[in-house]
């Protein structure tokens, strides 16, 4: 891709008045919800684009999740930490790079972007929960009797928010059961 076909494609998905020049091959996007880069190497042959997703602070418990999702979900563009910042990055070969691509890593970004903790902590739960059902097998116990144990402790405070009202807790015990229902078979 050329300077001019970058430019044309970030005009293409952005607002003009977003897309700003801010040196020969470089540009900025900047909207309310993020600011996005477009770098050119000096010699034009790799494009870079990069997004600031959270900064390490709130990324820290997560970023085994984070490596892991770039193992198995983020497909071209991937997470980085640089300055005690998560963001997410694409690189291709510019020369090689075509419009239809460079639209769907930035997509992609943007998701990244839009999600934020919501794809990782969500892996982090699964973990766990395929963890107790781990442990509630090997001590013999069935399904509904890894439920009934929750279900105590919740009632006896050991679990659950301390001024939780009891449609709270009930809220959440039905998020347990459906996905302990919709695990238990796969570990």
């Amino acid at each position: 891709m050329t300077p001019e076909e970058i430019a044309g494609t970030l005009t293409e998905l952005f607002d003009t008045s977003a897309v700003a020049t801010t040196a020969p091959g470089s540009w900025q996007v900047d909207t309310p919800t993020f600011r996005l880069l477009v770098l050119l190497s000096e010699d034009n042959t790799w494009l870079r684009v990069l997004l600031p997703i959270l900064p390490i602070q709130e990324a820290q418990p997560f970023l085994e999740q984070f490596l892991e999702a770039n193992f198995d979900d983020t497909q071209e563009v991937r997470y980085a930490l640089y300055e005690r910042v998560i963001w997410g990055v694409f690189q291709h070969n510019s020369e090689t790079l075509v419009s239809a691509d460079l639209s769907n890593a930035i997509n992609r970004l943007l998701s990244l972007h839009q999600t934020r903790l919501d794809n990782v902590f969500n892996q982090l739960v699964e973990s766990r929960i395929r963890q107790i059902i781990q442990a509630a097998k090997q001590q013999g116990q069935s399904l509904q009797a890894t439920m009934q144990s929750l279900e105590r402790f919740y009632a006896e405070g050991m679990m659950g928010e301390i001024n939780q009202t009891s449609q709270g807790r009930e809220e959440v015990l039905t998020a347990w059961r459906r996905q302990l229902e919709r695990l238990w078979n796969e570990g």
